[in-house]
Parts: C-alpha cells; sequence; structure tokens
C-alpha cells in the first residue's frame, strides 16, 4: 500500500507554503543586500576591500547564531515551537520594512545594511530550530523523508525565485525588492498562525536548563554518525563558499550586472530543487552514506570549475551543479539526523546543527570574502572547491559511521533505546 503524501495533512501544507514563502522573501533581500554592500564599498574602497565588507555581512549575521545556540535549541524544546517561529517572521517582516524605506529615501549606508544584517542574524537563530524540530511533529514517521525532501523544494524553489525576483524588481525599483518580501514574510507569518496544535515533547522538570541544553551537545558528541553528518556539511560549505562572491564575479570577472546576478543566484537553486523533485518521487533506499560523501566531492569538483570560468553558461551549469550536489548531501544528512534524534531533544540537536550550517555559509561567506581580499576571488573560490573535496576523503576514513550508513529504514534512536529497555 502506497504512503500518504505529506500534503495530505493540513498542518504540513501551510507549514510548506510558510517555508516557501521565508525563502523567497529571504533569498530576494540578503542577494540585494550583497549587492548593495558591494556597490556602497566600491565608491570609496578598492575591490579587494569591498570584497572584504561582504566577508562583514556573513560575520555579522553568525556571531547571534553563535551566541545564542544554546538558548534557541532549548526554547524550540520547551515553548511552542509555533509561536517562535511566527515572532521571528514578524523580526523578518520589521526588516525588509527598513531597508525597503532606506533604499527608497536612497538613504542607504553600510552602518544600516550591518544593523539589519545582526537582526536577519538574530532571526534565523530563533527560527532555524523551532521550524526544523516542528517539521516531525506535522508528519508520520514512515513519510518523514519525503516531507523533508518537500521541505527542500520549498527552501530551494524559493532560493531559485527569489534572486530572480530581488534582482530584477532592484534593476526595475530598487526599494520594490524589499517591498516584495515584506509581503511575503507577511503570507508567511499568515500561514504560521493557520498551524494548529502539534504534539510537543514531555519537558524535563527535573535537570536545570543549562544541563539540558549541555545534553544537546553532549547527544551530538556522542552519536559518531550525527555528529559527521553534521561537521562534513560544516567544514565542506565552509571552504567551498562561492556563492557569497556571486556580487564579485557579477560585476567584475562576468561583467553581467544585477540581471546576471539574480541568475548566478538562482542557477544553483535550480540544481537543488530538481534534485529534491526526485527524491520526492524516487527516495534514496540505499547505501545513503556512500552517496552522501560521494555529492560532497562533486560539491567541491563544481566549486572549483565555477572559479575558473570566464564564461557565463559554463558558470550556469557548474553553479547548478554545485546546488544538485548540495541538496543531495542535505537530503541524506537531515534524514539520517531528524530519524536518529528523539523528539524532545530535536530542537537542541537542531540548534547544534543550525550553528554549524550557519558557520558553514555565514562564517563561510566571511572566509571567502576576507580570502578573497587576501588572494583574489578566483583563487579563493578554487582553493575552497579542492579543499571540501580534500575535508571529504578525511571524513571518509575518520567517520566509517556514514560510509556505513546504508538506509534510512535502520533503527532510530528511540527504537534502539526500547530495545536496549527491553533486553535490560
Amino acid at each position: 500500500m502506497p504512503l500518504p503524501s505529506p500534503f495530505a495533512i493540513a498542518n504540513f501544507r501551510y507549514y510548506w507554503v510558510a517555508r516557501l514563502t521565508t525563502m523567497l522573501g529571504q533569498s530576494a533581500m540578503l542577494l540585494i543586500v550583497g549587492w548593495q554592500v558591494y556597490n556602497i564599498a566600491r565608491l570609496t574602497m578598492s575591490p579587494a576591500a569591498s570584497a572584504a565588507q561582504i566577508g562583514f555581512i556573513g560575520l555579522i549575521q553568525f556571531v547571534p547564531l553563535f551566541l545564542l545556540t544554546p538558548v534557541t535549541g532549548w526554547l524550540a524544546d520547551h515553548v511552542d515551537r509555533r509561536h517562535i517561529a511566527r515572532a521571528t517572521t514578524g523580526l523578518l517582516v520589521l526588516s525588509a520594512v527598513v531597508l525597503g524605506a532606506f533604499t527608497w529615501a536612497d538613504a542607504m549606508t553600510l552602518p544600516v545594511l550591518f544593523v539589519v544584517a545582526g537582526l536577519l542574524g538574530i532571526a534565523r537563530a530563533f527560527s532555524g530550530p523551532a521550524l526544523g524540530a516542528l517539521a516531525p511533529n506535522l508528519v508520520p514517521r514512515e513519510i518523514l523523508p519525503n516531507a523533508i525532501a518537500l521541505s527542500s523544494i520549498a527552501w530551494q524553489a524559493g532560493m531559485i525565485a527569489g534572486p530572480a525576483i530581488g534582482g530584477y524588481l532592484y534593476a526595475w525599483i530598487p526599494a520594490a525588492a524589499y517591498g516584495a518580501s515584506a509581503a511575503l514574510f507577511l503570507l508567511s507569518l499568515l500561514c504560521l498562525l493557520l498551524i494548529g496544535p502539534v504534539p510537543r515533547p514531555e519537558r524535563d522538570r527535573e535537570r536545570h536548563p543549562v544541563r539540558q541544553m549541555v545534553d544537546g551537545l553532549s547527544y551530538v558528541r556522542t552519536n559518531r554518525l550525527v555528529l559527521g553528518a553534521i561537521t562534513l556539511d560544516l567544514f565542506a560549505v565552509f571552504l567551498a563558499g562561492a556563492t557569497a562572491l556571486l556580487p564579485v564575479y557579477a560585476r567584475d570577472i562576468l561583467e553581467v550586472g544585477p540581471e546576471g546576478l539574480a541568475q548566478l543566484g538562482a542557477a544553483p537553486a535550480v540544481g537543488a530543487a530538481l534534485t529534491a523533485l526526485f527524491f520526492t518521487f524516487r527516495p534514496l533506499r540505499s547505501d545513503v552514506g556512500m552517496k552522501m560523501l560521494g555529492a560532497v566531492v562533486v560539491f567541491g569538483a563544481a566549486t572549483v570549475a565555477f572559479g575558473l570560468s570566464r564564461w557565463m553558461p559554463l558558470s550556469l551549469a557548474a553553479l547548478f551543479v554545485i546546488g544538485s550536489a548540495d541538496m543531495f548531501s542535505v537530503y541524506v544528512r537531515q534524514s539520517l539526523i531528524q530519524l536518529h534524534t528523539p523528539d524532545a531533544m530535536r530542537g537542541r540537536v537542531g540548534a547544534v546543527s543550525q550553528l554549524t550550517i550557519s558557520a558553514s555559509n555565514e562564517l563561510g561567506d566571511a572566509q571567502s570574502g576576507f580570502l578573497a581580499a587576501l588572494i583574489g576571488p578566483v583563487a579563493a573560490v578554487v582553493a575552497g572547491g579542492a579543499g571540501a573535496v580534500a575535508v571529504t576523503l578525511l571524513y571518509a576514513a575518520r567517520f566509517p559511521e556514514l560510509r556505513r550508513a546504508r538506509s534510512f529504514d535502520e533503527p532510530t534512536y528511540e527504537e534502539k533505546d526500547s530495545q536496549g529497555r527491553a533486553a535490560a
């Protein structure tokens, strides 16, 4: 008997639309933030110094995540996850309105962009663990991998259309890009308000909250499958952060302007969305660990190809492969993490996972910007892609648990724990 679709569940439908509209708004907004930072900096700074400003944007977004991770994960396990998601979406609405107002008044400055980047980092610090831990509460366990794939489609579809929306609207009326983001965030907020009551994990009222925060870190450290999956993404994407330098490539290397920047920004998401769509019809069933490791190698190699390219079609093709390989890795990694983590700890483990993802993305953006300022953008991208391949080969040797992960049908943490208690 075929499994039901996650879309048959109303709460998941609202969640999916909220994910889609949030990512549409965020990807549109962040692309324009990077473009404005680089162009404002270029009025008074050299290309190298301007690239470093992009690095600061990534660093500013990462700092709140780094500082708040223990608290945000604990809250996601003890406060209604829907309320956290709604509050952070309201903060995204405010951020978009502020950026739109300054752009409309032609008064945008680097300090304004940096302050709003910090607010975005705070919003993501709280929303990531809450939304990630909410998804498994919306669908039965047996269709969770399909729900993760569909959720990834929403995320990647937002990444596809978001840069196009932001780039083309900015080329037409600059403030319109931020206005569209604000409208999308409002729609996301409405969908989150429509999600009805969902199961919540039983609270641990005996252990001190600080001890419970530490438990999340301890669980990740002792479960080598989860630790390997999380940290592989950390190091691979941290090194191969090509997308952070897209404004530099669009303006100074490929010379394609904001319209070309929109296409470059959308290309990885097109590859990722098509890969996620494939997995909704043909879920991965065998040798999931080895295939994930292979996907990260392809991700690094495609990053090298993008770094060396001077031809727009080749650059787009390389970015397409980057997105496809990254989605392959994300699909396997998130499925393994969710299925091997107890629900009562998913918020805290999700916060640790988000910290590593942010370290690889935002801190990786900072690393890319600063490295580009030192050795040039092309050398920075090529070195990062080669480094991602090297790290993956090292992980294949150091974490045999990843190589041995055969399927998603292996016993979960809860099942192993219950089996152990029964045997005792």
